[in-house]
C-alpha cells in the first residue's frame, strides 16, 4: 500500500495527514500522541475512526497540524484520518458517515465588526 495524503480542518486548525501500513504509530508533530495529546479525551477522538472500521495496529499515521487549539486540532485530524481510510476501503465509509466522522464543522468564530464591542455585543448604549 502506498502512503494516502488528506487534509482535514476544524475551526482554524489544518491537519495533513499521510496513512501508510504499518503497526498503530501515531505521530503528531514528530512526538507520539501521547505526549502531544495528553488527555483520553482527545486520544480518543484522534483514534476514533479505526475503532469504528476495527482497523486498530494495521495503519501507522504521520501527523502535521497547525493553527488552532487542542481540541480544534484533534478534530482536524480525525477528519483527515477518515478521509483516509474511505480512500482505502470504501467499504468503512458505510461506518464513519452516522457517525459525523466525514463532515466538515464549517462552524467558525465570527468576525469583530467596528463600532462594536465584539462579534455581536455593542457598546453600552446612554439614552441621556
Amino acid at each position: 500500500m502506498e502512503i494516502i495524503h488528506k487534509i482535514g480542518r476544524r475551526k482554524t486548525a489544518v491537519a495533513r495527514v499521510y496513512v501508510s501500513s504499518g503497526n498503530g504509530n501515531v505521530t503528531i508533530n514528530k512526538k507520539e500522541l501521547n505526549d502531544y495529546f495528553p488527555t483520553a479525551t482527545l486520544q480518543y477522538k484522534v483514534l476514533q475512526p479505526f475503532n469504528l472500521t476495527e482497523t486498530v495496529d494495521t495503519y501507522d499515521v504521520k501527523v502535521n497540524v497547525y493553527g488552532g487549539g487542542v481540541n480544534g486540532q484533534a478534530e482536524a485530524i480525525r477528519l483527515a484520518i477518515s478521509r483516509a481510510l474511505c480512500e482505502v476501503d470504501a467499504e468503512n465509509r458505510s461506518a464513519l458517515k452516522p457517525e459525523g466522522l466525514l463532515t466538515r464543522d464549517p462552524r467558525m468564530v465570527e468576525r469583530k465588526k467596528f463600532g462594536q464591542k465584539k462579534a455581536r455585543k455593542k457598546f453600552q448604549f446612554s439614552k441621556r
